[in-house]
């Protein structure tokens, strides 16, 4: 049998066929799918980080459906519109990347109906699987946990492919800017990326704690409800300065140092 010859992927630079603004947005989205990486937060090729396009607001980018995380770039995010319309893309190679239809009906359905959320954010890393199969859910063990004790829910109903589900994920979601899907993984929104990796950093942090508790199989230690409210609150926009502002420099710093490359 006669080995068949190697695809390459070479990626055609999209910096002067974008606005100035789209090309900070990709940029910004381009490191948030190797952070996501670094941190251990992706599933191979699967889910989706998306943003809306700045100035565009039926328009955001998605990743190409076959690239890993840790080598998406800035020009191979694809562009489309709240429809599933490719608006723009770039050429790849031997390759000819579409985009995922699942990641299309959850981030378009938060995109179209919450014009704050900016930043989508969907994973399926092990610790949030395992939480959201569990009946209890995310439980406000530690303080970082208690900055979701009101998270949403979304129950499963099978892949995400029909444009149907939509209308129940804004549902469930509500004005938060986190979700459990139940029986599947996690979703976090932001007004900004920065935002909404923190968020999910957080989230997954949350998730580890706990799973990590319940292996003890000991009593949990009891905090006070009006504690566990006071702290909720505490964590909510606008009480402290916004989510990732601090951060977000400091992790394109770290990327920098680990995994450059993202920004062409």
């Amino acid at each position: 049998m006669l080995d068949q010859p190697k695809q390459t992927l070479r990626i055609e630079s999209m910096r002067d066929k974008v606005s100035p603004a789209e090309w900070q947005a990709r940029v910004d989205t381009a490191a948030c799918y190797r952070l996501v990486a670094l941190y251990g937060m992706d599933d191979i090729g699967a889910n989706h980080i998306s943003m809306r396009v700045p100035g565009e607001d039926n328009n955001f980018l998605i990743n190409p459906y076959g690239m890993m995380y840790d080598e998406i770039t800035a020009s191979s995010l694809i562009k489309i519109d709240i429809e599933g319309n490719v608006v723009g893309k770039t050429s790849y190679g031997d390759f000819d990347f579409g985009i995922n239809r699942a990641g299309f009906v959850i981030h378009a359905a938060v995109h179209k109906h919450r014009h704050d959320a900016n930043c989508v954010i969907h994973t399926h890393t092990w610790p949030g699987m395992a939480i959201s199969s569990l009946e209890c859910g995310l439980m406000p063990l530690t303080q970082t946990a208690m900055r979701f004790t009101h998270i949403s829910y979304h129950d499963y109903n099978g892949v995400v492919l029909n444009e149907s589900e939509q209308d129940r994920l804004v549902r469930d979601l509500g004005a938060n800017n986190a979700m459990i899907l139940r029986n599947h993984g996690l979703l976090t929104t932001g007004n900004t990326i920065g935002e909404a990796f923190n968020t999910l950093h957080r989230l997954e942090k949350s998730c580890m704690a706990q799973l990590a508790a319940m292996a003890c199989n000991t009593p949990f230690a009891k905090v006070p409800q009006a504690v566990l409210d006071e702290t909720y609150m505490n964590y909510q926009p606008g009480t402290r300065r916004p989510y990732g502002l601090m951060e977000w420099p400091a992790m394109l710093r770290q990327l920098d140092r680990r995994n450059p490359g993202y920004d062409v």
